[in-house]
């Protein structure tokens, strides 16, 4: 751990903060207990984040997982990958071979039949790789989402660049029972991109 997670008790504010983080009853997060050393980023940050992960974001949850996922593999952030299929994958209906390919795969793996996934597997990968799209994949994109759900596609994957960013370079602890990208690895012992 380069900035070591805030650990109870927590002071009034950073509690207050944590618990509006985190659904009722579940513990703070170590990603989010390390944004509470900085508790004015913190507060900002919820906001947005709140945003990203709710009913109001205008693609559904697994589109939203799928780019979410697929941007932390290729990203290296195993802490924020292990989160998100732990508690997103099951509930995005993503089945152990997708979650092995956003992990280490690609868009033409066999297990993705819709095309609506392979676009939006290319399209976290282009992003990742160019900082842009290419004319022909957002001529597909805008076949399949609309220009606000594109809008909240591109914010989806450069907030999890900066969360993955964050996580990686802070040395966030993995979280305890969360999966490893080495749970995940595949035959050709192919490590995420």
């Amino acid at each position: 751990m380069r900035i070591e997670p805030l650990t109870e008790p927590f002071e009034p504010h950073a509690a207050e903060i944590l618990a509006a983080m985190m659904p009722p009853g579940v513990a703070p997060i170590a990603l989010f207990r390390t944004f509470a050393k900085n508790l004015e980023m913190a507060e900002a940050m919820r906001q947005w984040g709140g945003y990203e992960l709710s009913r109001h974001l205008s693609v559904d949850l697994r589109s939203r997982e799928i780019v979410i996922d697929r941007t932390c593999a290729r990203c290296g952030c195993e802490y924020e990958w292990g989160v998100h299929v732990s508690y997103f994958a099951e509930r995005a209906r993503l089945t152990d071979d997708q979650v092995r390919s956003l992990t280490a795969g690609a868009a033409g793996d066999d297990c993705w039949i819709d095309a609506c996934d392979r676009v939006l597997i290319r399209f976290a990968d282009e992003l990742h790789d160019a900082s842009d799209l290419s004319d022909d994949l957002w001529q597909e994109a805008s076949h399949l989402f609309s220009d606000a759900q594109i809008l909240d596609l591109l914010m989806l994957a450069g907030w999890y660049h900066a969360i993955s960013f964050t996580a990686r370079a802070a040395a966030v602890p993995l979280e305890p029972g969360a999966p490893r990208f080495a749970d995940y690895g595949d035959a050709t012992g192919r490590s995420p991109k």
